[in-house]
C-alpha cells in the first residue's frame, strides 16, 4: 500500500486544469454499449473507477482502447452479460451498466455493488424503476439477475427515495427507456449535471429525451442507437476540491477548464464565509484572506450543496472563526472523516446527521487514515494547511476519483509525496 507524506503550510500558486467528470464518465461509458458501432469519448479521466468499468466491459467481450484521455469502445463482440463480484465489489458505480445491458441485450447478471463506506446506499430504486419498464428481476446468491422476456415497455416511473432522487437510478432507467417501446416519464428524476451530460450523449446516439436537468424527464423510445463521438463535462467535485485547497492554504490559484454554473452552491458558501471569489464561464480564481467566518451548510441534491464536497468544506471550516454546522441530508452517516480531522487538531462533534465544527487557530500534522474517496481529499486539504508533516494512509481511495492528484498539487507548490508504506 501507498501513503501521502505532506509538509503543510506551503503557499500554492499557479493554475490547475480540471479533468473530466468521473460521475459523468461512468454512466456514459456504460451507455455506449447500447450503440450500433464504435463510440469515441474525449476527456475521460484516467482513474481507478474508469479502469474497473473497462475491466468489466473487456470481460464481457467489449473491445476498448484508452489513451491520452480518449476512449474508444466497440461493443460488437460482447458475448456475456455477467458483471462478476471481483470487479463490482470495489466500485458501486458499476451498477450503471445494468440498465444499458437490459435495454440492448435483454439480460444481465450483476453482483451486488460495493464502493465507499459512507453509509447504506441501496439499489432498490434502480430495480423498482427497471421493473416498471418490464424487467423481471431475481436475486441469486448475491447476484441480481435481470431478464426482458419480450420488449421493454414505456411507463411512468417515480424515483423519489428517502434521501431525494438517485443519480445512478435515474441514469439506469433513462438508458433503459431509450430503447423501450413507447413513452417513459421519470418523475422525481435527478437534476445533476452528470444526468444532463448522459442525456446529451444519448441524444447524440439518436435517443429522444426531453426535460433533462429537471425532476421530470420524458423519453420516447427508439428502435436503435448508433455509436457516436462525445466530450465529457469537467468534474465539478474535483474543481470544488481545488478551490477549497486555495482558500484553506490562503493562496491565490486559478482553476481552469470548469463549468462554473455547476458550482454556484459552493460559491455562495465561500462568499457567506466572508471570502471573495473571482470567476468566469470556464475558470475560478481564489482570492485569499487570513480569516473567514463560520457558516451553516445543509447538503442536498443538485442544485443544493453537494454531499461530495461536504468532507472538503469541513476541513476548510475547521479554521473558521466561530462555530459552523453541517447537516448531511443525502448520506446521513457520511462522517467517518471527523475522527481523523480531530487527530489533526480539529474540534468537531457529531449529533446524528449534524456535525458541529468549532474553529481552531491551527491544525497540526499527524498520522491519519483515509476511509473513502471524499474523506481522503478532506484529509489532504487539512494536511496542506496543517503545521508540520502529515502522513495519510490508504490513499488508494483517492485514485478512484482524482486524476494525478499529487502531481497537480505539486505543480501548484504543495510538498506532497507518494511513498510505499512499510509492512
Amino acid at each position: 500500500m501507498e501513503k501521502f507524506v505532506i509538509e503543510g503550510k506551503q503557499k500554492l500558486e499557479g493554475e490547475v486544469k480540471i479533468s473530466g467528470s468521473k460521475n459523468a464518465a461512468l454512466p456514459i461509458i456504460a451507455a455506449s454499449i447500447m450503440g450500433e458501432g464504435k463510440t469515441i469519448l474525449h476527456n475521460i479521466p484516467n482513474l481507478k473507477d474508469v479502469q474497473t468499468i473497462l475491466k468489466i466491459l473487456n470481460y464481457m467481450g467489449v473491445k476498448t482502447k484508452f489513451e491520452n484521455n480518449v476512449l474508444e469502445i466497440d461493443p460488437s463482440g460482447i458475448y456475456q452479460f455477467t458483471a462478476p463480484y471481483e470487479f463490482v465489489s470495489t466500485m458501486r458505480g458499476s451498477i450503471c451498466l445494468l440498465g444499458p445491458l437490459l435495454a440492448k441485450y435483454k439480460t444481465a447478471k450483476f453482483s451486488m455493488p460495493g464502493g465507499c463506506v459512507i453509509g447504506p446506499r441501496p439499489i432498490d430504486l434502480h430495480l423498482k424503476g427497471l421493473k416498471k419498464l418490464g424487467v423481471k428481476i431475481e436475486n441469486e446468491e448475491g447476484y441480481i439477475v435481470g431478464k426482458v422476456e419480450d420488449k421493454l415497455k414505456g411507463n411512468i416511473v417515480f424515483l423519489g427515495g428517502n434521501f431525494g432522487s438517485s443519480v445512478l437510478a435515474t441514469a439506469n432507467v433513462m438508458c433503459a427507456a431509450t430503447l423501450a417501446e413507447g413513452e417513459t416519464i421519470i418523475e422525481f428524476a435527478a437534476c445533476e449535471p452528470e444526468i444532463v451530460d448522459l442525456a446529451n450523449f444519448l441524444k447524440k446516439m439518436g435517443a429522444k429525451i426531453y426535460g433533462e436537468g429537471s425532476h421530470l424527464i420524458r423519453i420516447e423510445g427508439v428502435k436503435k442507437l448508433k455509436g457516436t463521438e462525445y466530450t465529457i463535462i469537467p468534474d465539478r467535485i474535483e474543481a470544488g476540491t481545488y478551490i477549497l485547497a486555495g482558500y484553506i492554504t490562503k493562496s491565490r490559484i486559478k482553476i481552469s477548464g470548469v463549468i462554473t454554473h455547476h458550482l454556484l452552491s459552493l460559491f455562495d458558501k465561500i462568499e457567506e464565509s466572508g471570502l471573495e471569489i473571482n470567476f468566469g464561464d470556464t475558470y475560478v480564481e481564489t482570492i485569499p484572506k487570513e480569516k473567514w467566518k463560520a457558516i451553516e451548510i445543509t447538503t442536498l441534491p443538485y442544485p443544493g450543496f453537494p454531499t461530495d464536497l461536504q468532507a472538503q468544506i469541513m476541513s476548510f471550516l475547521t479554521l473558521a472563526d466561530g462555530v459552523s454546522l453541517i447537516t448531511e441530508k443525502v448520506f446521513p452517516e457520511r462522517f467517518i472523516h471527523v475522527g481523523e480531522l480531530n487527530r489533526l487538531g480539529a474540534d468537531i462533534t457529531l449529533d446524528g446527521s449534524k456535525a458541529i465544527i468549532k474553529g481552531v487557530s491551527s491544525l497540526k500534522g499527524a498520522k491519519v487514515m483515509a476511509s473513502d474517496l471524499r474523506a481522503s481529499a478532506a484529509l489532504v486539504l487539512a494536511a496542506l494547511a496543517a503545521e508540520g508533516t502529515t502522513e495519510i494512509s490508504r490513499i488508494y481511495h483517492l485514485d478512484r476519483g482524482y486524476e494525478k492528484f499529487e502531481k497537480k498539487l505539486s505543480d501548484l507548490g504543495a510538498k506532497i509525496k507518494r511513498v510505499k508504506e512499510e509492512t
